[in-house]
């Protein structure tokens, strides 16, 4: 039960984070970003315990609904092969370096361990690469690619 007042409570707060955002004009991952570090400094606030199932089953599907009700589906037919090679190619070369520069620096820690690390930090996030070329006037072929691969690459790392 205690998850679902954090759950309450961090929606709360994104939903203040993104109505701040639109007035200041500036993208709500940043200021997100922002925000959040300057909560993750301020002292004597309480950890936040969060059941890793509840980001999953709760956060992640309504934000790549979202952005895949967004995604030109011609457009990413169009682009298929530059999608394949940013989600499925770089995210799973991303997650190769990363496990080797880890268990490198860090040779007691499994194989194993260090390609989860890597699957975890490999897939860009999905929904700051649309929100952030949004005010640009980036070429259609580009923003078909980025929405594209944002909607492919979690999968890629959640398979990886």
């Amino acid at each position: 039960m205690q998850d679902i007042g954090t759950v309450i409570g961090l929606l709360v707060i994104v939903t203040l984070i993104s109505v701040a955002a639109k007035k200041i004009a500036i993208p709500y991952p940043t200021l997100m970003v922002v925000c959040g570090l300057a909560i993750g400094i301020v002292p004597g606030l309480p950890e936040i315990h969060l059941n890793p199932d509840v980001a999953l089953l709760i956060f992640l599907p309504p934000l790549l609904y979202s952005a895949a009700w967004m995604t030109s589906w011609p457009d990413f037919r169009a682009n298929i092969r530059p999608i394949g090679m940013l989600a499925i190619g770089l995210v799973l070369a991303t997650t190769i370096s990363v496990a080797v520069v880890v268990h490198t620096i860090a040779p007691e820690i499994p194989w194993a361990v260090c390609f989860v690390l890597g699957a975890l930090v490999s897939p860009p996030d999905a929904v700051a690469a649309t929100a952030v070329t949004k005010g640009l006037s980036m070429p259609r072929r580009v923003v078909a690619i980025l929405e594209g691969e944002s909607l492919v690459n979690d999968a890629t790392g959640l398979v990886a």
